[in-house]
């Protein structure tokens, strides 16, 4: 199962496609953005992710807050909050060539059909669905059309929500799904990282997990169940005004996010048991072998007590000390000589 996406491939056998959800985390200013995705890409991050839309269009003017946003920015209703975080059209085209001068893929979220419209004149390579809008079967229905891979957060939602979802969209050979705790951030008591292996289990698609916790330890974890994608949002600094930014890595932990993942990435290895070249230069000594526990001249019969096992590993396997149990030694043996098959009749 693999998606063609952009310049990548996301799915079995391929690297981990990361995200640095950026989101709203820009707080309006376009030069904080551009910041934001420098610092990401520097990070190691294979996308920087946006949120797009029009305020009027995706919220009532009199939507509260959450409890979260209520903490942690400003402004009276969630719509005066959103609107001080809307970008205009030219900001995003400037932020998507700006995101390729710094070789990083540049994405963002749909939550409106005019912003469909304009991310797709972006070219981005595919769209992310956030997880407010899995059931708005609309808009997927209209982001579906532009032809484009599709990666779909699942948080808030139950089992049963998320394959009414995957049997809506038709398209499911450009479908990514990522397993999301909504929380800003998620509690690690709230994570279920098992529920992964469910839905690999569940759907035939790349599955992959999109962290709201706090740290690295959930991301890094996550590798270990064979995610294709790890989203995790990202900011230049936790204490900024926003809703966001708390829940966020700052790039210093970013990149060791990154970096811990590319390693375990590499010693999940493919399931097959090989040896390496470090464990065959240590056998030999960390091993042992069949040895002479006394002086045996020639022309003996081998007994029990002539015979000791002992480093190093170069010699006759332990394994079969009985099979030299009465055999005729052809030459004299030293003790702590190994022994072997050629003294022997």
């Amino acid at each position: 199962m693999k998606v063609e996406f952009g310049n990548v491939c996301i799915g079995d056998g391929e690297k981990i496609f990361i995200i640095a959800e950026i989101g709203v985390n820009h707080n309006g200013d376009i030069n904080l953005a551009k910041k934001m995705i420098k610092e990401a890409a520097k990070s190691g991050a294979n996308a920087v992710k946006f949120q797009t839309f029009i305020t009027e269009d995706m919220i009532t003017k009199n939507t509260k807050k959450a409890k979260y946003q209520e903490k942690n920015s400003k402004g009276s209703s969630q719509a005066e909050m959103i609107k001080k975080l809307e970008l205009s059209k030219d900001d995003f085209f400037e932020l998507s060539n700006y995101a390729r001068s710094n070789n990083v893929l540049f994405l963002s979220s749909p939550f409106d059909i005019k912003s469909v419209d304009l991310l797709d004149k972006l070219d981005v390579p595919g769209f992310k669905i956030g997880s407010g809008e899995l059931n708005n079967f609309e808009l997927l229905e209209y982001i579906e059309k532009k032809g484009k891979p599709i990666i779909i957060s699942t948080g808030m939602s139950t089992l049963e929500e998320i394959q009414e979802t995957y049997n809506f969209i038709k398209n499911k050979d450009q479908l990514i799904i990522l397993h999301c705790i909504t929380g800003y951030p998620s509690k690690f008591e709230d994570a279920n990282l098992k529920f992964i292996t469910t839905l690999k289990e569940k759907f035939e698609v790349p599955i992959g997990f999109s962290d709201h916790s706090l740290g690295i330890e959930l991301a890094i974890a996550s590798v270990g169940l064979d995610v294709c994608v790890i989203e995790k949002h990202f900011t230049i600094d936790k204490t900024l005004d926003g809703p966001d930014h708390k829940a966020s890595l700052e790039p210093q932990d970013f990149k060791a996010m990154v970096d811990a993942i590319r390693n375990v990435e590499i010693a999940m290895g493919d399931g097959e048991r090989t040896m390496c070249e470090s464990e065959l230069e240590i056998k030999k000594v960390a091993r042992k072998s069949i040895v002479a526990a006394v002086d045996i001249p020639k022309g003996s019969i081998l007994n029990k007590k002539m015979l000791a096992i002992k480093r190093p590993g170069t010699g006759i396997e332990p394994k079969y000390l009985k099979s030299l149990i009465d055999k005729k030694t052809t030459v004299d043996i030293r003790k702590d000589d190994l022994i072997k098959y050629d003294f022997l009749s």
